[in-house]
């Protein structure tokens, strides 16, 4: 394995000032986030603040038990009792096999900063990753991308859920979850690792009641040493530690909401795109129905009231729900941080660049709840580079940065190009600008008898260019079929490098790798030492 790091530039303005320009948004923040003096000054923040640690402690050893944590995680859960223990945290959605890389990547980069802030801190800091089980957009989750020839196709499991529930009170169908793991598993070709992989996933499905508990359990699995403790943040008893908290955020929900809507005005008119969509009188928390998930509006008569008129709560009544049925209510993405900060003594965060965009507005709304927000890490990025593509890139002499940032489709239509004699292209220009010279009088003649025929004449010259366009077309189409071969190889670099115009991580899953190299992959990759200040990483497997 060789990791080579390169130069990438966000395509959010945000997010590239943020890692190139910190002080342009360093007002959006309370730390620099690779500034020697910001451990310290968030350990003596973090000295002010009480946790219920050993209550924490309990809910997390019981819930990962379940999973069948490895010893290395429980023993990271223990170490949450300590009063002077920490955490580096980040978090995702429950995807389907674990969804796409960059989820492991998080997983990756929380491993890393947890091991760096430990040496420099001499603090025991312990990796945690959130599991956002509340979310009930199952769209996001309910299907995998796999390489089909020179495109990623769709893989989604046949399941509908009735209602906006919450993906960790949706009860994982078995017989059509084993059926969407097969179809799956037909998409990849057979190497000395499918078979006890397909069966090892089979087996963390059949122990998995919920999506959530197939995403923990997988996991695990392929970080089972590095001490990761995972929590599924809807759990009913994670709730039951979170109703005071829960509480806060209704006391000040008018402040959290002016503060976050004031900011992303300000982003706005700074030039900065905004991932968030909050106005002003959102109260940017969920009430539990059943199994009907619904967002909260704050009304000017101090109701609180489903976006869609579900349900009207005043904020006495919102107030003895949290205090007696805190399982009703759960977060949005603005008082999630809140609630993580409530929870854990976060030393860190750390978050993508779409995250840390929505974090920009996020600082009043933790000044507003009485909490200091904490160091915003952007998160490891990384490109996986398998043997067949490697070779591609050195064949054509491209390379893995230019292919991971812009594809090769310029370079295909380049070579392709070079393999005729003359040049397709040049060929095609040098015969219309003959057959244009040799037209111009017959044009300049209908012209002079009338404006008719001039136009007639000039449509007569466009027909016979058309035609030429044609050829050059049926020319090059006849060129890529004699170099099929090749036209093959840059499609693999695309579709591997650069799918669907973007990156790697954002498309692909773990799959095709842990087919490939074991499911002890991503531990080999996090065995290395991975710089924060590095855009992305490109890693030669």
């Amino acid at each position: 394995m060789r990791i080579d790091p390169i130069q990438l530039p966000s395509k959010q303005a945000f997010f590239q000032d943020y890692k190139q320009n910190y002080e342009a948004v360093a007002d959006r923040f309370a730390y620099h986030p690779f500034e020697d003096a910001t451990w310290q000054a968030r350990l003596d923040r973090l000295k002010k603040q009480p946790y219920q640690r050993e209550a924490l402690a309990e809910v997390l050893t019981e819930m990962n038990t379940r999973w069948d944590a490895p010893a290395a995680s429980m023993e990271n859960i223990e170490k949450l009792k300590e009063e002077d223990s920490v955490v580096v945290i980040a978090g995702q959605q429950a995807g389907l096999l674990t969804g796409p890389l960059y989820s492991v990547h998080k997983i990756i980069s929380v491993l890393q900063l947890a091991k760096e802030s430990e040496r420099a801190t001499g603090r025991k800091v312990v990796p945690v990753f959130w599991i956002a089980g509340e979310d009930h957009d199952f769209d996001e989750i309910h299907h995998v991308f796999m390489k089909e020839d020179d495109h990623m196709r769709k893989m989604t499991i046949d399941h509908m859920p009735e209602t906006k529930a919450s993906v960790s009170e949706l009860d994982i169908d078995q017989e059509k979850g084993r059926k969407w793991l097969k179809d799956v598993f037909q998409m990849i070709s057979e190497t000395e690792y499918t078979l006890d992989l397909f069966k090892e996933m089979d087996r963390q499905l059949n122990e998995s009641k919920t999506y959530t508990d197939f995403f923990a359990r997988l996991v695990y699995r392929l970080f089972p040493d590095e001490g990761i403790v995972l929590i599924d943040a809807h759990a009913p008893e994670v709730r039951e530690l979170e109703s005071d908290y829960f509480k806060n955020m209704i006391e000040h929900n008018r402040e959290i909401a002016q503060g976050v809507y004031a900011v992303l005005q300000k982003n706005r008119q700074a030039g900065y795109e905004t991932l968030l969509d909050s106005e002003i009188n959102d109260a940017h928390l969920f009430y539990h129905r059943g199994k009907e998930r619904i967002l909260l509006n704050r009304e000017e008569d101090g109701m609180f009231r489903g976006k869609n008129n579900e349900v009207a709560l005043s904020k006495e009544e919102l107030l003895h729900i949290a205090e007696h049925s805190p399982q009703q209510l759960s977060n949005n993405v603005v008082t999630r941080p809140l609630m993580q900060e409530s929870l854990f003594p976060v030393l860190a965060f750390i978050g993508g660049p779409g995250e840390i965009n929505y974090w920009s507005a996020l600082k009043p709304a933790f000044d507003a709840a009485g909490l200091c927000m904490p160091p915003v890490f952007p998160r490891l990025s990384f490109t996986l580079v398998d043997r067949k593509t490697g070779q591609s890139l050195e064949k054509f002499q491209i390379t893995a940065e230019h292919a991971v940032r812009h594809g090769v489709a310029g370079e295909k239509v380049n070579w392709l190009a070079a393999m005729s004699q003359p040049p397709i292209g040049r060929l095609s220009e040098q015969v219309k600008e003959e057959i244009d010279r040799v037209h111009a009088p017959l044009r300049q003649a209908s012209a002079g008898i009338s404006t008719d025929l001039g136009q007639l004449a000039e449509k007569n010259l466009q027909y016979i260019l058309d035609h030429i366009d044609y050829m050059e077309k049926r020319l090059h189409q006849s060129m890529e079929n004699r170099h099929q071969y090749e036209m093959d190889l840059f499609a693999d670099i695309d579709v591997t490098l650069h799918p669907s115009g973007g990156l790697q991580e954002r498309v692909w899953s773990i799959l095709p790798w842990v087919n490939q190299h074991g499911m002890e992959l991503f531990s080999r990759l996090n065995r290395h030492h991975l710089s924060f200040e590095q855009d992305h990483f490109v890693v030669y497997l």
